[in-house]
């Protein structure tokens, strides 16, 4: 295992933060977009917190390599531990540009396939989410009134037979898949809430599952993937195996269930 795990968790937490205030700033002045390859939106706050990001892991005494979703070309793969740094800067840009304040920054760090740490901040929101393995997962809300210290969380465990279940799912990328699955699930409300905040949400009890059909990458999922894990739950494909990072030239996740409860 990497050793230090709980003082990469700090190290990864500051610059997560310090990415967090470019973009936060970016957002209170205003901000043009322009259009990725895949016509996906891409804003100034994306490439500043990229940019932010791959400086601060990059200083690390522990130089590993760093897939971000703003530098696919640039990542060589994996070190010869199967280590490397997972980075989305910019975790719903939909949302940024709509200004819901559903958006965050995710960095995992990968190890053998698996999140073994991750880091998710919501700027906008002043929270963040944080776990590492050993460690356990905590919650962390901060700004006026709030303490900023780091309080455990766990997710809630399987709803009792006939309860209902607390379902969220994705704000800006509706699935016809999605109604089925809710209809074999049983009673639910469901929820809609924008990027990585919805496994966060499970992870730490308010919510049961979050079902997402539709394409996602690897960086999406990384970082929450850790939190959810660390904090009692588990993220599967839909033959329940947990998603898998051990092949990062293929980005693509599948179709895959966040769960609040292990089994």
């Amino acid at each position: 295992m990497t050793p230090n795990l709980i003082d990469l968790l700090t190290a990864a937490e500051r610059i997560a933060q310090e990415a967090a205030a470019a973009i936060m700033a970016i957002y209170a002045r205003g901000f043009s977009v322009e259009e990725k390859a895949d016509k996906s939106p891409l804003t100034e706050a994306d490439q500043a917190a990229h940019r932010l990001i791959m400086a601060g892991l990059a200083a690390l005494p522990q130089r590993l390599p760093i897939l971000s979703e703003e530098d696919v070309a640039g990542f060589a793969g994996p070190d010869a531990e199967g280590r490397y740094w997972l980075v989305d800067p910019l975790d719903g840009t939909k949302e940024f540009i709509k200004r819901n304040g559903e958006f965050t920054v995710n960095i995992a760090l990968i190890e053998n396939g698996r999140p073994v740490l991750g880091v998710v901040v919501a700027p906008a929101l002043e929270v963040s989410y944080l776990a590492a393995e050993g460690v356990g997962a905590f919650k962390v809300e901060w700004g006026k009134g709030r303490s900023g210290e780091r309080l455990p969380i766990r997710v809630a465990g399987k709803p009792a037979p006939g309860s209902s279940w607390r379902v969220v799912g994705s704000r800006s990328h509706a699935s016809p898949a999605l109604a089925g699955w809710l209809e074999t699930l049983g009673p639910h409300t469901l929820q809609p809430v924008g990027s990585s905040l919805k496994s966060c949400l499970v992870a730490e009890g308010a919510a049961d599952a979050y079902p997402r059909f539709g394409p996602t990458c690897l960086w999406d999922t990384g970082a929450a993937q850790a939190v959810v894990e660390q904090a009692g739950g588990r993220i599967t494909n839909l033959a329940g195996d947990s998603l898998c990072y051990a092949t990062p030239q293929r980005v693509l996740n599948p179709d895959f269930i966040v769960w609040g409860h292990s089994g």
